[in-house]
């Protein structure tokens, strides 16, 4: 088991858009692993590459309650979002102790590149849609808190700042 550090915001490379992965092999597998066990030590839903410092288009997600069920996505990419809104408390491990109320999709259908390095289509609904999400926004180089208003952005990044 690996669990990796996750950088302390405001690192750049939170900012900074993820690569494209050309292919799946043995170390893209090995970081999924380490993925999936820094997601299970936080503990948390979802967790993207870039959030442990690995520039690359990869994410995890387990929203299941016995947990171990963990998707590996390669270069996700929303192919269609209900009309349906769904409010959820997402948070960050590179941001600790705060959490903000963000509404999006309830449910989402994502293509991406699975563990075979085959193209892979699934429905994502509830925690694990917005999962998906917040993570796709990692990869982006977005945090959840750029979908508040800039009020809202500004005092929660404050009180970010007293807690660290």
């Amino acid at each position: 088991m690996t669990v990796r550090t996750c950088l302390p915001w405001p690192d750049k490379r939170l900012r900074t858009k993820a690569e494209v992965v050309s292919e799946i092999t043995d170390d893209i597998r090995a970081i999924w692993d380490d993925m999936v066990d820094t997601m299970e030590a936080m503990p948390g839903v979802g967790l993207a590459a870039p959030q442990i410092g690995v520039m690359l288009r990869l994410a995890v997600v387990d929203g299941s309650t016995e947990r171990g069920r963990a998707v590996r996505l390669a270069n996700p990419e929303i192919l269609h979002s209900s009309i349906e809104m769904r409010e959820h408390d997402e948070a960050s491990p590179n941001l600790p102790g705060v959490s903000a109320k963000v509404k999006r999709p309830r449910a989402v259908t994502v293509k991406f590149l699975n563990e075979q390095g085959m193209i892979d289509r699934r429905d994502f609904v509830g925690i694990e849609a917005t999962s998906v999400q917040h993570q796709i926004d990692h990869l982006n180089g977005r945090m959840y808190f750029d979908r508040l208003s800039k009020v809202k952005r500004d005092m929660l990044l404050r009180k970010a700042k007293k807690l660290a």
